[in-house]
């Protein structure tokens, strides 16, 4: 059985502009809010949320030179989180992505992949040594957030039906994070 007053989760970048509708839209991206919002009624010890805040003219942008189009600007309702996410089971925000040069999709580094968010401190205060991970967009933060929590060695479980990438095939992704030490839940597990 798992001890949930030893384990954190973590939920990755479900925000406006990564729903339908938003800047950066994942497909079905809300379809993930009842499962999200069931595991957050769930006694963990901590229910950690990411949140892009980019500044007005970050690297990832498009017009920047970067892959993504503009979206989750600090401060802008496209990087608020959705009304239809409980927030009163959020006990800390993580916010990624906040240096103008440089991009974070991993919830505990930056893509320098030297420079910390903080996550793996907070988590450590907390006596925290297992995380469960679900969100936006599987195959993108959701993943690299997943393979940090291992780097750093917690138990770490991926939740996939509280996820959703942006491609439509999760299948390999999800392989690739078995091979890498995740281990894949449902949401009846916790």
């Amino acid at each position: 059985m798992i001890d949930l007053s030893r384990s954190a989760l973590i939920l990755v970048d479900i925000q406006n502009d990564f729903l339908p509708g938003g800047a950066l839209a994942v497909p079905g991206g809300d379809s993930i809010l009842e499962a999200v919002n069931a595991l957050a009624r769930r006694p963990f010890r901590a229910v950690i949320a990411t949140q892009d805040w980019h500044p007005p003219h970050h690297c990832s942008f498009s017009s920047q030179g970067g892959p993504w189009p503009i979206h989750c600007v600090a401060g802008s309702y496209g990087a608020d989180f959705p009304e239809a996410l409980r927030s009163e089971p959020v006990t800390h925000i993580i916010r990624k992505g906040i240096l103008q040069e440089r991009d974070s999709y991993s919830g505990f580094l930056d893509n320098d992949r030297a420079t910390s968010t903080g996550l793996d401190g907070l988590l450590r205060g907390l006596s925290i040594d297992h995380v469960v991970v679900c969100g936006l967009a599987l195959d993108y933060c959701v993943t690299a957030t997943a393979l940090d929590a291992v780097g750093c060695d917690y138990k770490t479980d991926v939740v996939p039906e509280a996820c959703r990438g942006i491609a439509t095939d999760s299948k390999a992704i999800l392989e690739k994070l078995e091979k890498q030490g995740v281990l894949l839940k449902n949401l009846n597990a916790f």
